[in-house]
């Protein structure tokens, strides 16, 4: 009994090693990735990620490194801030799992691909992955709110890349359908970015 037990159990080990796979051989991960087994796993997954996360939000809140926590009021309500954005943190992870799957599951239905709810989550939840390593940047929007948006459209695009090989490897979506897909999203924030950069010109 303790062995199904410590088998059911999650695996920290297992939850490092698919981090690592997710970004560094995304199409070896989910072509592999397990696409049943229940919704425990997903949801841990998910709230690590945002503990995470939160943790290192707190921490450039604190120090003044993001837009929470700055100004006049910084020094004082910095560690105030900083909780708050540690629950945000950890609600979000939870609400941006379930949500994410739900976009996912239609992107996926576009393609071709699985419908299958429970593989959508899990395909959300690996995604996750790139919500600390945002967060990790964070402070870069501290520094200049515009070093903060290029970082943040870099982790944007890498995201699109990892969705592409999610939605074709692990949920069997159509390639060329998932390539248009990436890149049609893939503008909206390019174009943000621009037309960012032009408003910035020209007010200074």
């Amino acid at each position: 009994m303790e062995g199904v037990m410590a088998e059911k159990g999650f695996n920290v080990q297992q939850f490092i090693d698919d981090s690592k796979s997710v970004l560094i051989n995304p199409k070896a991960y989910f072509t592999s990735m397990p696409k049943t087994g229940g919704f425990a796993e997903p949801i841990v997954k998910a709230v690590i990620y945002g503990a995470i996360a939160g943790v290192l939000g707190m921490i450039w809140s604190i120090i003044g490194l993001s837009g929470v926590g700055r100004g006049i009021f910084g020094g004082m309500l910095g560690g105030g801030m900083g909780v708050m954005v540690l629950v945000g943190a950890l609600i979000g992870s939870i609400i941006g799992l379930f949500i994410g799957a739900v976009i996912i599951l239609v992107l996926s239905a576009i393609c071709g691909g699985s419908t299958d709810f429970e593989a959508n989550t899990r395909v959300s939840a690996s995604l996750m992955v790139l919500y600390p390593i945002s967060s990790l940047f964070g402070f870069a929007g501290g520094i200049h709110f515009l070093l903060g948006a290029l970082i943040s459209l870099l982790i944007t695009l890498y995201g699109l890349y990892l969705l592409y090989n999610a939605l074709v490897y692990a949920l069997g979506g159509k390639e060329g359908t998932a390539k248009i897909i990436a890149i049609i999203i893939a503008v909206i924030p390019v174009l943000m970015l621009l037309s960012t950069l032009v408003c910035s010109r020209r007010m200074m």
